[in-house]
């Protein structure tokens, strides 16, 4: 089955990394990653796999299976179109639109399986099939990889936990603006060290700010990793505010501080005031509420660790394309052709 990986955004690189890898290991090397040039001018994966950022290139491959962690695809592109999602943050404007760019929709666990095929009987041009996320499988084979540098970081401070701030970049949604002295003083009221981690397309402002900060402050760690997964492995509890991030945390039964997080329904210790900080990151960690919180989570948004989501995913394409061959295109109106035509441009049909 031909492949193509496609990766507009940076963060899209270690949710698509273990289907790579699953193929690898089916011996399948009719693989090829679509980079998109504007948005990720150094691509992280540039000398392990095959990629390309000409839609040329990716149109004149033929691929029979597509899959996207993003929003849309250009619809002229041949193969099954399979969205696999950038998170869990159900709450996100976004996360519920159909804009009719993909085939199939592979779900994360039974929460999202429930609303997405209401979705599919409204519409009638989408299929979804639930396999978890391809994150997890990651998640699953490095679980332990960190260990050691978790404790050589706590030794070294002689502090007894990790905290991850791993705030979201929407200007509108972000506790960027006001969490930086309470970030200070949980390190001088609670026996901690703080990992800062941002999000790749967080204000370069910020980003200079929180920089600075760790530089200042012997118990405050700056990370540049492209990825957030290594730190939440690493990380006893998590400070964000309105970030899928949350619920990756959460899945590892580990507990959760947001400042005013927007999400409709709360499975974790959200504060409306910094100053409520510290006395948070002792009640999320030992509140029989949040524990259970945590549980109900793990059964509803994602239970699938056993590291076989990537297996699962490419099955899926593949019983897809036996019921309905491989389609040419995907039907789409006007508006959307131009959407899909302005963000990757134009192609040269053979």
């Amino acid at each position: 089955m031909r492949i193509v990986l496609f990766c507009e955004n940076k963060y899209a690189v270690d949710i698509l990394l273990p289907i790579q890898e699953e193929a690898d290991k089916e011996g399948n090397n009719q693989v090829i990653w679509y980079v998109h040039k504007a948005k990720i001018p150094d691509f992280p994966l540039k000398e392990k796999v095959k990629w390309s950022n000409s839609m040329q290139e990716i149109y004149d491959f033929s691929p029979e299976a597509i899959f996207c962690p993003g929003n849309i695809l250009p619809y002229y592109l041949p193969g099954v179109k399979v969205q696999v999602f950038h998170g869990y943050a159900g709450e996100k404007k976004g996360h519920w639109v159909i804009r009719h760019y993909f085939d199939t929709y592979f779900t994360q666990g039974p929460h999202f399986t429930k609303g997405f095929k209401v979705l599919a009987a409204k519409h009638g041009n989408f299929e979804v099939l639930e396999t978890g996320w391809p994150r997890q499988d990651w998640v699953m084979n490095h679980l332990h990889d960190f260990d050691e540098e978790k404790a050589r970081i706590l030794e070294e401070s002689g502090r007894k936990q990790i905290v991850l701030y791993a705030p979201t970049f929407s200007p509108s949604l972000t506790s960027l603006p006001v969490m930086k002295q309470a970030l200070v003083e949980l390190t001088e009221k609670r026996d901690v060290v703080v990992m800062i981690k941002l999000h790749p397309l967080t204000r370069p402002e910020w980003v200079e700010e929180y920089r600075a900060l760790a530089q200042e402050n012997r118990y405050i760690m700056w990370t540049d990793d492209f990825s957030v997964a290594k730190y939440q492995l690493m990380a006893d509890v998590m400070i964000s505010d309105t970030s899928s991030t949350i619920y990756e945390f959460l899945l590892k039964d580990k507990p959760v501080i947001t400042y005013r997080a927007s999400a409709k329904n709360i499975y974790w210790k959200d504060i409306q005031e910094t100053g409520m900080l510290c006395n948070a990151f002792d009640e999320v960690q030992n509140d029989e509420k949040y524990i259970n919180l945590r549980k109900w989570i793990i059964e509803n948004y994602d239970p699938y660790t056993d590291g076989k989501v990537a297996h699962r995913m490419l099955e899926g394409a593949r019983d897809y394309i036996r019921r309905h061959g491989v389609p040419k295109k995907r039907k789409v109106n006007l508006w959307r052709k131009y959407t899909g035509i302005k963000t990757f441009g134009r192609i040269k049909k053979s």
